[in-house]
């Protein structure tokens, strides 16, 4: 008869919690990587930059259009057929390149999103006195916009996390990849599943906290 092994689960999680790490570290670089790839796609795609602008709205529409599991094989098991030093490149940078390009494709549309919602005559006032374009954003639109995209920043992040899973696939040791081979042993998966979406679960519910903490900051600021 089946039954759930309390045991194992608990003996498992420590083990787990090892990599948390791992994920972590994945996930806020490839935020950190994003985000500021984000910011720059945003703008030059507002700004109408030539030839350039275009060539981004087709990088951003091909990110957000495809699976991310089918963008890691290709960056590491597809193009090193064509590029054979990629060869050298550790399954953890592969993640975090492909993590990097697809969260900016959508966080790009999160910041252009917010941007639009800034009255326009703010960025005529501001080319009115002397400001370029540039000085505009960065020092009018942008602080407001970045107000405004916080929520959907932030649940970019989150989906980092919850989305990191996927690098095990590839080969990343982190939550998914331990008990994936611990429950290989003994096969008791439904532990480890359970496992993997209680600690998924408690890290997004931190996120959530510390997001909602932000925001409210940002208001009564």
């Amino acid at each position: 008869m089946f039954y759930f092994d309390v045991e194992f689960a608990l003996h498992l999680l420590p083990i787990m919690m090892k990599y948390v790490k791992i994920t972590l570290a994945l996930s806020l670089l490839a935020m950190i990587f994003g985000l500021t790839l984000a910011f720059i796609i945003s703008l030059i795609i507002d700004a109408k930059v030539p030839v350039i602008y275009r060539f981004l709205k087709v990088y951003v529409s091909f990110f957000r259009g495809t699976p991310l599991l089918a963008q890691l094989f290709l960056v590491y098991f597809g193009l090193v057929q064509v590029f054979p030093n990629i060869a050298a490149l550790s399954s953890f940078t592969a993640a975090l390149i492909v993590m990097s390009l697809n969260s900016a494709a959508y966080m790009s549309e999160a910041i252009r999103g917010a941007i639009s919602a800034i009255d326009k005559g703010q960025m005529e006032a501001a080319l009115s006195v002397g400001m370029t374009y540039f000085q505009a954003m960065t020092r009018i639109i942008l602080p407001q916009a970045f107000k405004i995209a916080i929520p959907a920043l932030s649940n970019s992040l989150v989906n980092l996390v919850k989305n990191s899973s996927l690098a095990f696939t590839i080969g990343v040791m982190e939550i998914t990849a331990s008990a994936q081979l611990e429950a290989a042993s003994s096969y008791k998966y439904l532990e480890a599943y359970v496992n993997i979406l209680l600690i998924y679960w408690m890290i997004t519910s931190i996120l959530g906290y510390m997001q909602r903490k932000l925001e409210l900051r940002f208001k009564q600021g």
